[in-house]
């Protein structure tokens, strides 16, 4: 990683480092998720959202808190509505069938072994896997935002 990007960031705490990691690649998986638009549907119920509304979630299939090492994983995260997301705990009965429709049975496979693993192993984050996150994430952000019919905050 470039010198000048760490610089960048070398008076933010790990915890903001975190937050604005989160902010971006949740802010990418829902422009992903969704058309030209801005409209999209849960994974789950397939239930109508709205990009940039408080329904469009970036719900992840394993759990952030408990599977950390999946927490930025694309294949773990996807468009959710509000309630699935919140108040169903992610819908998985639903979720399941959905997600490997849409990714394949073999990288569903994959998934389900970096959670195993991930349950074995200790992952660590650092301020420099969630600086190279923040530079990724924004930088696929603003190209997807450029295809978009719809201005993108």
């Amino acid at each position: 990683m470039d010198v000048k990007i760490v610089q960048k960031y070398k008076d933010k705490k790990y915890s903001a480092l975190h937050k604005t990691a989160k902010k971006y690649f949740h802010k990418f998986i829902r422009l992903r998720d969704t058309d030209d638009n801005g409209n999209g549907f849960c994974i789950s119920s397939g239930r109508y959202v709205r990009f940039g509304t408080k329904d469009c979630q970036a719900g992840h299939f394993y759990p952030a808190g408990t599977f950390k090492a999946l927490e930025f994983d694309e294949n773990n995260v996807h468009v959710q509505e509000l309630s699935d997301n919140y108040f169903r705990h992610a819908n998985l009965n639903e979720y399941r069938p959905k997600l490997i429709k849409k990714i394949g049975q073999h990288e569903f496979n994959k998934l389900v072994l970096k959670a195993e693993i991930s349950k074995r192993n200790m992952f660590k984050e650092d301020r420099f896997l969630m600086i190279e996150i923040i530079e990724k994430y924004k930088a696929k952000c603003k190209e997807l935002a450029s295809e978009k019919m719809f201005e993108v905050k």
